[in-house]
């Protein structure tokens, strides 16, 4: 069979605060290696690879560039990244994409954060929606055959069955409660709501103006000053700010589905999970006879007398769970969540907790990875800070200064190339040297193996915006 050609868009938005503290604003869990070693957002291009014929898309916050950047480039793709320069919700994210399209393009628009594990069964799915949305102005949303009744998901109610094995949708219908979840199931006719959808551009963006004018108006104005940028096999496409902010925030499906008369379901008959919740995260893991699950480095996780326990741990230090029942504990290197899993939906308020007592954790996690590698803080007091910084082979930071830090650098493992205002030079292991307070100053790793120094600030002032870039590879400022 020749497939059509599909243009693929992975909306990489979210913040993911019900999976908190894995989960954070600088690192949702799209990003985040949850199953195995790999991240949703790639094991997302990695499934729509095989059915992408026209363009792979993402759609992203700025801040999150360089990890979709280098998500794509991990996976084997180029492609256009769409970078949100704030966050809109689901129905803007999906029109400027249909805006960089040409009108008659099918466009398969598929959130980054799901798991589908038969990349074969989606096929399936996708292509037997494909003459719906090829030959009619109709868009085409998927529905997975619900397995319990669940209040975490909202629920399609299946319409008349059309000849081409999809079927009209009836309504949709909102996340409900227990009792109404129940009697969904038992009465039959109704998928989740899986949250993706198959269509051409223009039925899109056509839908989007009827139903969300001001959102469609507010892109289009934002689109018409768009700022291209290519960097490698990837085209980095920035809409104008002030036009894109002015548009209302709201997901696609109040924006158009439920509204639109057009509307067409595909039930899907595989597994799928939409992650949500430490729950969810649970149920993906194997189980042993007493309930236990465990996840993240699963040499560290320990359960003793322990039932229906599920251990994340993703710090460096064993975790134990003695004579527990039915809780949720996640181990991060600055902070631990235990939770009794009846309270799963709730981890989000925690985060709002948190925020609204100033801890970085809310946000920020303590390792903080940057486009040549990553750093994470090891020690702070109030006039020092200590960093281990790990550089790519053959990447460099910024050529900067600081106002108020000096930096001594000791390197532990690789070979660093070190530039101090006019001088340029070599160390290795177990060699360090002093960064002056106000001098110009890069760490670049020419060799072939990541580069691992220790980085000791001392200053009155030790902030990530106490930095004066004069060069910098990746285009910040």
């Amino acid at each position: 069979m020749t497939l059509p050609t599909i243009s693929s868009v992975v909306l990489c938005g979210g913040s993911g605060t019900r999976l908190w503290p894995l989960s954070r604003k600088s690192l949702p869990k799209q990003f985040v290696p949850l199953i195995g070693d790999k991240s949703l957002l790639r094991m997302t291009i990695e499934r729509l690879g095989p059915i992408t014929t026209g363009a792979m898309v993402c759609v992203a916050s700025e801040d999150h560039r360089f990890l979709v950047s280098q998500t794509l480039s991990e996976a084997g793709w180029g492609g256009k990244v769409i970078l949100e320069p704030v966050a809109r919700n689901t129905a803007a994210a999906m029109a400027l994409a249909a805006l960089a399209a040409q009108p008659d393009d099918l466009l398969l628009f598929c959130p980054a954060d799901h798991h589908i594990p038969d990349p074969v069964a989606f096929a399936t799915m996708v292509l037997q929606g494909v003459p719906a949305a090829r030959d009619s102005d109709a868009i085409i949303t998927f529905g997975v055959f619900p397995s319990f009744p669940s209040t975490a998901y909202g629920y399609i109610a299946q319409g008349e069955a059309r000849p081409d094995g999809a079927f009209a949708v009836a309504r949709f219908i909102e996340k409900p409660n227990a009792q109404v979840a129940q009697e969904l199931l038992l009465g039959g006719q109704v998928l989740w709501n899986a949250g993706i959808f198959l269509c051409k551009a223009g039925v899109f963006l056509a839908a989007l103006q009827r139903h969300a004018a001001d959102i469609h108006a507010s892109c289009v104005a934002a689109w018409a000053q768009v700022h291209d940028e290519i960097v490698g096999e990837q085209q980095f496409l920035r809409p104008e700010p002030s036009a894109f902010g002015q548009c209302r925030a709201q997901s696609i499906d109040y924006a158009v589905m439920e509204p639109h008369d057009a509307v067409v379901v595909v039930p899907f008959h595989g597994a799928w999970s939409d992650v949500g919740s430490w729950n969810a995260v649970a149920a993906l893991a194997s189980v042993d006879a007493q309930g236990n699950r465990a996840g993240g480095d699963t040499t560290l996780a320990h359960h003793l007398k322990a039932v229906d326990t599920y251990i994340h741990a993703a710090g460096a230090r064993p975790v134990v769970a003695l004579g527990t029942h039915n809780l949720l504990i996640v181990d991060t290197p600055d902070a631990l969540l235990v939770a009794d899993a009846t309270h799963a939906e709730s981890v989000k308020d925690v985060v709002v907790a948190l925020q609204s007592r100033d801890a970085a954790q809310a946000l920020h996690h303590r390792r903080v990875v940057r486009p040549w590698g990553w750093y994470d803080s090891v020690d702070n007091g109030p006039r020092h800070q200590v960093k281990r910084i790990s550089v790519k082979p053959g990447a460099s930071l910024s050529l900067q200064m600081h106002h108020h830090r000096a930096e001594h650098w000791v390197v532990v493992k690789g070979t660093a190339e070190v530039t101090v205002g006019e001088e340029v030079f070599i160390i290795g292991e177990n060699e360090s040297t002093l960064i002056p307070l106000g001098q110009k100053h890069r760490l670049a790793n020419p060799g072939k193996v990541p580069l691992e120094v220790i980085e000791v600030q001392s200053g009155a002032y030790l902030g990530e915006d106490d930095i004066v870039r004069f060069e910098d590879n990746y285009g910040r400022k």
